[in-house]
């Protein structure tokens, strides 16, 4: 992508090079390159080295010759006989500097033939001893090869008979064979302009392969590309002369989309709609990307492709899209990365071994192949972008689909172009007639599409005229491209257009959400890490529900973080940067169009509507007029004899003519002065690397005026700017590898800075976890409001999995399985095994006599009991996802960090599996990395039990009589039924002599309920039951549901069933050193807690004040409860039947003034309710003339009171109660009861003078209060309605 290039230079190019063969130093084998020498001396490469570069040096950009000459001829030098085919190559290649800033390279490989003696005796040298070697193998008895063997050793070899082999060997015979040797002409530009500097290193190597020689000497064209042509100003064309013909390039404008410069189409038909949209999603998650193919170009223009695709956002991290063999070793990373692999054509994938692959991309180019890390999420409206994109490629008559024939030979492709491509008709694309292709006709895909733009009015059938119109018309106009140079650029616009428009309809309302620092810039830089700088659970709880899982991982990035900094830093529009420039104008453009409300969203898919507007006619009218021309070449200085070399040689030139440019150009002065290049070069960052070419708008006349105004104005934001570079504490550490310096002192410090930055990220991500999560806590107990949601708090452990995984991959001896933990993992339950082999070793601890409070001992802590959890889970299929359920359950269970000290504490396992540069090898950063971890036990996760929600799982039950009266003599049988938030158990028959059942059934979720009861069998069916405690056997989460009343005929309310509600119990017994302590669950402490201390088994006498409030407390904590996220809602079971629930609140309303009974004889609620259900279908009562709505409400009281008193269910008069006022308030009836029952005289029969029900005020207040209900759905547990048809 064109997002970035040297500051202050305003030259076309600022270095012509050339590298090759140094006739001097011969051959030295290249053992970087990874090439065996197994192989014929011909396939192996060499070193190479950069010959001859002009200009020696420009102040503003450096000559970095190490990395010039690797990517220039990454693979080395090759030699080749006249048998081979010897046909030039291109490529480009970006050098990325420590500060982010780029310079392009685009280099032209040919073939020379070797006049040296010695190299061609050395040559053959090299056969003989190689001939030899080959002798002696194939007179040894055959022995099985290893595999390294048969992939070292091509193809062809292994399948000729010894003989051939043999003549194979030896096919560089010095008197017979010409040899051949590569070399590579360079030009290094600040921006990329790819099209024509391959035309310019065209026309030179034409130069010199000609008979004829060039009109003027090579040093001529090299001087004008060199000093006489400029940079095109934005938004203006600009024409210069190569040595054959004119070169044409032209620059976008300040309002259009970025300078791009490389062919979509071949993206498209290598990869495939789909791929690159999966491919698209990874980059914008920042998933580690791994290119792999043989030809250097497609890695540069795939990558390229990507990041550009990606605007307005920006790439933050490693950025190599030619990763030179001496720099394998990168691939160990640990932070997110874009790197390009060339492969030498013959290994497949199987056979490559990579340092991590838990969260990566692969992309095998030349095979059309995707391999995706595991939990991808969907990029939105995916399927109506493909068919979207898919109609665009149509339209310009390309497959949405990879074209397998991309890569049917080497020789298509070396001089691939997308004009050759679009001409040739065995690619299945022709030009003249693209809808009569084989794979239009066949592909049903693209029949379906074909058909679907058929519909909407587009005649296909005229494409094929229209596109001999344009041809025709192209060679009347003076168009000053051809025709597949102007589709390129065509289709480009399109495709870019099609993808900045889903940016733009997704955040067209991002700066509503952008929270602006309200202290100055100084003090916002240096808290920037503890700042939220966009407000992200607003702007996710806007978007519609498909968007959330990618949204929400998307937020997380540094892409964006930086994206919402450059917006907050730029207040008007001469502050902005190009890109935050173009990107503000169109979502202004969707704001005036758009009829919705702003913050309205919607997930209908809305196209693209502005590809003519935004930049197609502005490039057609830049080719059809030139803006500007510049110097023709013209004879130098020279020295007679000077400027001749031999055809068929490319000369070194003569540096004394190119060494500088003319001191009176008008360009010269195009500088800004050396004082200001050197403040830009030091604080120039990615962030505005458009600033300094996209955003000058020269005139030729005023050039240098401006340029000091231009110069001016950007140092004050660059200033302003200055901490956005800092902020990115991870990829920017090292955003290019360092090519001038490979010695292991740099590498070691390299490795450092990994250490460093994955420490840093570790802190920055628990804080954020920790702050998210305990924000969220504190709205539970009624402070402020929440910030967080479920797919938030998904992304956030997803993204330390990922984290973790990159840790324990950094510095691997050796690789095996995709996850690097858990292979730790594996490794370590392996030798503990070994050692606690003996029965004593693997003996739990001895178990204290368990007391009334904790029947249940908590479940002993063991890491390999917690991987023996992970592994009998059929559901998980790949070490990735057991690595990351079992973080998911260290987390739940509050032991991540226990359990990583205890992995790590086995040093030797740890020096065997890892390098002494590894993270988990430097002792104080781990130390500090396990002390963040330690920091999550403050807080109660679920994220286990919510995202596993399928498996199977162990539940142990165990019913707590009271020690008093718990009934040894109890005959009858038990039985319990277990809800949670996902499922139920069903009924469960308990063993009465244990009163303990162990059981698994599906994951139930969060427990909420327990139905218990028994069958009223046997002499003595009486039970005084104190609790029930109920505990998970994977995460140790014990709940606790209390009773503390009978169950039995003839004694308390006669129920022989209840339902309880439960929560997690907390066990303060036990120390967290021994035992793994079951986090409590963080409820709002009811305002009822502060004067309500007696013992739960007496009713407690509260007075109006007091119950008034209880009621406030129960409504507004459901009224609470319908404000979260659906996803984050607790249990409404909780809120409505449990400890100061909306039950218990109403309990006190009915008891408040209830008269005593007589002695012996208790009376409850439900008998005052059954004798006003009596009076109210008394004959009188019918009798008497009532409105409409009145004996509405009296019928609803009644068919309710009816219902429940015939339901089946054995449950007691409390039972009833609680049921009553759970449909009430599921049907909204309740404050209609409430008035029914305060008018109704039996409740002046049964209430003293002083009771709540009888002060027509308080009841009134209580109602307004109950009406606060009616907005909310309230949806029932069926444990609490079971048995009413209602």
């Amino acid at each position: 992508m064109s997002t970035g290039f040297s500051s202050s230079s305003s030259r076309f190019a600022d270095y012509f090079v050339i590298c090759g063969l140094d006739t001097e130093s011969g051959l030295e084998p290249d053992e970087l390159s990874g090439e065996n020498f197994e192989q014929s001396p011909l396939r192996r490469t060499f070193k190479s080295k950069v010959l001859a570069h002009y200009p020696d040096n420009v102040e503003w950009n450096p000559f970095d010759q190490d990395a010039v000459g690797m990517l220039c001829m990454p693979k080395g030098l090759s030699f080749r006989t006249q048998t081979d085919i010897r046909g030039p190559q291109f490529h480009s290649f970006i050098i990325t500097r420590e500060d982010g800033s780029r310079t392009y390279g685009f280099a032209l490989t040919f073939f020379e033939e070797v006049t040296s003696k010695q190299i061609c005796s050395a040559m053959q040298t090299l056969y003989h001893m190689h001939n030899a070697e080959q002798y002696d193998i194939l007179h040894t008895p055959p022995t099985p090869r290893s595999p390294e063997d048969t992939r070292s050793t091509p193809h062809q070899l292994l399948a000729a008979p010894s003989l051939s082999r043999l003549q194979r060997f030896n096919s560089y015979d010095i008197s017979r064979d010409t040899l051949y040797v590569s070399k590579c002409i360079c030009l290094i530009t600040p921006m990329g302009f790819a099209h024509a500097c391959r035309r310019v290193l065209e026309q030179l190597h034409q130069a010199v392969t000609s008979p004829q020689p060039p009109p003027l000497p090579l040093e001529s064209y090299v001087y004008n590309v060199l000093y006489e042509v400029p940079l095109p100003p934005a938004g203006r064309s600009l024409k210069f002369s190569g040595v054959y013909g004119p070169v044409v390039c032209q620059r976008p404008s300040t309002a259009e989309l970025p300078l791009f410069d490389f062919p979509l189409q071949e993206v498209f038909e290598l990869l495939g709609v789909e791929n690159v949209l999966q491919l698209f999603t990874c980059a914008l998650l920042e998933i580690q990307i791994l290119l792999y193919s043989q030809y250097y170009q497609r890695l540069m223009t795939v990558a390229e492709s990507i990041t550009a695709l990606m605007f307005p956002f920006q790439w933050q991290h490693v950025y190599v899209p030619i990763l030179p063999a001496s720099l394998l070793h990168f691939l160990d990373a640990p932070v997110p990365y874009l790197m390009g692999l060339h492969s030498n054509g013959q290994d497949d994938r199987t056979k490559l071994e990579l340092p991590q692959e838990a969260n990566l991309c692969f992309v095998d180019i030349d095979n059309h192949f995707i391999e995706l890390p595991e939990d991808l999420p969907q990029f939105p409206n995916k399927l109506e972008f493909i068919q979207e994109i898919s109609e665009v490629l149509l339209a310009f008559g390309i497959s949405s689909e990879a074209n397998p024939q991309c890569s049917d030979g080497q020789s298509k492709l070396r001089g691939f172009r997308s004009g050759d491509m679009a001409s040739d008709k065995r690619n299945g694309n022709l030009a003249g007639s693209p809808l009569n292709s084989y794979l239009l006709r066949e592909n049903q895909t693209i029949a379906r599409l074909q058909a679907l733009v058929k519909r909407t009015g587009v005649s296909l059938e005229k494409l094929e005229v229209s596109l001999s119109d344009i041809k025709h018309t192209n060679k009347d106009s003076k168009v000053h491209c051809d025709e597949e140079e102007l589709k390129k650029h065509q289709l480009n616009i399109h495709v870019r257009e099609v993808f900045a428009n889903r940016f733009t309809q997704m955040f067209s309302d991002y700066e509503v959400f952008v929270i602006q620092p309200s202290q100055d810039k100084e003090a916002w830089f240096s808290n920037r890490d503890q700042m939220q700088n966009f407000d992200k659970a607003s702007f996710l709880s806007d978007q519609p529900e498909p968007y959330l899982p990618f949204l929400s991982r998307f937020l997380e990035t540094q892409m964006f973080a930086s994206f919402i900094d450059s917006k907050i830093l730029c207040h008007d529009d001469e502050d902005k940067e190009h890109t935050l420039r173009v990107f503000d104008s169109r979502v202004d453009k969707i704001r005036m169009l758009n009829v919705r409300t702003p913050t309205l969203r919607t997930s209908m898919y809305q196209k693209c509507t502005n590809i003519d507007e935004a930049g197609e006619t502005a490039i057609e009218m830049r080719l059809y007029k030139i803006d500007h021309t510049a110097l023709h070449p013209h004879l130098l200085d020279m020295k007679i004899g000077q400027g001749r070399y031999e055809p068929g040689f490319f000369p070194h030139l003569q540096s004394d003519v190119l060494s500088s440019g003319p001191t009176s150009n008008k360009w010269a002065k195009r500088s800004a002065p050396a004082q200001w290049r050197r403040k830009d070069r030091q604080k120039q960052h990615t962030e505005h690397l458009y600033l300094d070419n996209d955003q000058r708008e020269w005139t030729w006349a005023t050039s240098y005026i401006k340029l000091i105004c231009w110069a001016s104005c950007n140092f004050l934001i660059l200033s302003m700017q200055k901490y956005i570079q800092e902020a990115r504490n991870l990829g920017t550490t090292l955003r290019q590898p360092k090519l001038s310096d490979l010695s292991p002192s740099v590498i070691a410090q390299t490795n450092w800075k990994f250490v460093e930055g994955l420490l840093k990220e570790c802190r920055n991500k628990t804080k954020r976890m920790l702050v998210e999560k305990m924000g969220r806590e504190a709205v539970e107990l009624g402070h402020g409001e929440v910030s967080i949601t479920g797919v938030e708090e998904n992304t956030l452990i997803a993204s330390l999995c990922d984290l973790l995984e990159r840790i324990w991959s950094h510095g691997l001896q050796v690789k095996q399985g995709k996850s690097a933990l858990w292979s730790h993992l594996l490794h370590y339950q392996e030798s503990k095994e070994k050692r606690d082999a003996t029965p004593a070793g693997l003996s739990p601890p001895e178990r204290r006599k368990s007391d009334a409070g904790c029947a249940m001992p908590p479940l002993k802590v063991s890491l390999i009991q917690d991987m023996r959890h992970i592994q009998n889970i059929s559901e998980i299929k790949t070490d990735v996802g057991k690595a990351r359920a079992w973080v998911r359950l260290s987390m739940e269970k509050k032991l991540l960090s226990r359990h990583l000290k205890q992995l790590l504490s086995d040093h030797e396992l740890t020096k065997k599996l890892y390098k002494r540069y590894a993270f988990l090898r430097c002792d104080d950063e781990k130390e500090q990395f396990l002390y963040h971890l330690l920091s999550f036990n403050a807080v109660d996760y679920f994220c286990f039990t919510n995202v596993f929600t399928t498996i199977m799982i162990p539940y142990h039950v165990v019913i707590i009589p009271s020690k008093k009266l718990g009934g040894s003599m109890f005959t009858a049988n038990p039985w319990v039924c277990v809800s949670g938030e996902l499922a139920e158990t069903g009924v469960l028959q308990v063993p009465k002599n244990t009163l303990e059942i162990t059981f698994e059934c599906q994951n139930l979720g969060k427990l909420t309920t327990v139905q218990m009861g028994h069958d009223n069998s046997g002499l003595y069916a009486k039970w005084l039951v104190e609790c029930v405690m109920v505990r998970n056997g994977i995460t140790g989460h014990t709940y606790k549901f209390p009773c503390g009343r009978w169950l039995g005929k003839g004694v308390d309310d006669g129920s022989l069933e209840r339902i309880l509600v439960g929560e997690l119990a907390t066990n303060t017994t036990e120390t967290e050193d021994r035992m793994c302590r079951t986090p409590p669950m963080q409820q709002s402490p009811g305002m009822m807690r502060r004067f309500v201390t007696i013992s739960p088994n007496s009713k407690p006498k509260l007075n109006t004040g007091q119950i008034q409030e209880g009621v406030g407390e129960a409504i507004n904590g459901i009224v609470k409860h319908f404000h979260k996220p659906e996803k984050e809602r607790g249990s409404l079971t909780l809120l409505l039947c449990g400890e100061y629930g909306l039950v218990w609140a109403l309990e006190q309303v009915f008891q408040h003034g209830f008269k005593s009974p007589r002695l012996f004889k208790n009376v409850f609620i439900w008998d005052f309710l059954e004798k006003a259900q009596v009076y109210f279908e008394s004959t009188e009562q019918s009798q008497m003339t009532q409105d409409e709505n009145w004996q509405m409400r009296v019928r609803h009281f009644c068919h309710f009171m009816r219902a429940i008193n015939s339901t089946p269910r054995n449950i007691g008069k409390d039972g009833k109660f609680q049921m009553l006022v759970c449909l009430g308030a599921r049907d909204h009836l309740l404050h209609h009861w409430i008035a029914l029952l305060a008018e109704c005289p039996i409740t002046a029969q049964m209430y003293e003078d002083m009771a709540l029900l009888k002060d027509h005020s308080l009841v009134n207040s209580l109602i307004r209060v109950l009406q606060t209900l009616q907005e909310f759905n309230i949806t029932l547990e069926a444990s609490l309605v079971k048995g009413i048809g209602i």
